[in-house]
């Protein structure tokens, strides 16, 4: 239960938190449990989103609902995404791009990214039918457990918490973990399939400009990962 725990504190803003005596790699070992946090933090989300419906608009539901989404997780992956925007575009050597990585500035790339990614999470939240809802649930679930695949792809940074937490990902875990998207997806049906057919094209993209960009991933990298796929399934549901 100390991963799971650690799984929660990491990634939500839950009062659970993290163990005192922390070791090297235990982000990577708590993994396990991420598509778990994505369930549980997915499932308040859409409890939050069908009760607001019944209250309001749908797109004061939709933007409520999103508060609620970005409360639970503290904007931690929507940091990682504002900071890949601002680094990754950037037209300078890779060292100065990891730099632009670390900045706790938000650029103007950055702010560009945080505006579009809310924006369209909103629209399609409000364009969602009740019969959708579960959607939610999957991109939540989904865009953690694809941390796990990323995270075994070359570390931009060794030293850094991408590289601490690949050093404690069992391979195993990558794929025992993947049944929860997946059941969900089945639960989904054909839009289900197509979700995440969206959310790993768009996060193959992703990773594929951090390759070239960086020569990896990092932290940030797997915190826009999230961002990226969660937004690519829910807009598949506007479709």
């Amino acid at each position: 239960m100390r991963n799971l725990r650690t799984a929660f504190g990491l990634l939500t803003t839950l009062p659970v938190g993290i163990s005192e005596t922390w070791q090297p790699g235990d982000s990577g070992r708590a993994a396990f449990w991420y598509p778990v946090v994505g369930l549980a933090v997915g499932g308040l989300v859409w409890l939050a989103w069908l009760g607001l419906n019944l209250w309001f608009t749908p797109l004061v539901s939709a933007v409520l609902a999103l508060g609620v989404w970005v409360g639970l997780t503290g904007g931690l992956h929507l940091d990682g995404l504002a900071d890949c925007c601002d680094a990754l575009p950037a037209s300078v050597v890779v060292e100065r791009r990891l730099e632009i990585l670390k900045d706790p500035h938000l650029g103007t790339f950055g702010g560009i990214g945080l505006i579009i990614v809310l924006f369209a999470k909103a629209a399609a939240l409000s364009a969602l039918a009740p019969s959708q809802g579960l959607g939610i649930v999957l991109a939540a679930t989904l865009g953690r457990w694809l941390i796990l695949p990323a995270s075994r792809l070359p570390q931009a940074r060794p030293g850094g918490m991408g590289a601490d937490f690949a050093a404690g990902v069992r391979p195993a875990a990558v794929w025992i973990t993947a049944t929860l998207p997946i059941s969900l997806a089945v639960l989904l049906g054909m839009q289900g399939a197509f979700a995440v057919l969206a959310a790993l094209i768009s996060g193959a993209a992703l990773l594929r400009l951090a390759w070239k960009r960086i020569g990896g991933v990092t932290g940030d990298v797997l915190g826009a990962l999230v961002e990226v796929a969660e937004t690519a399934v829910l807009l598949t549901f506007t479709v």
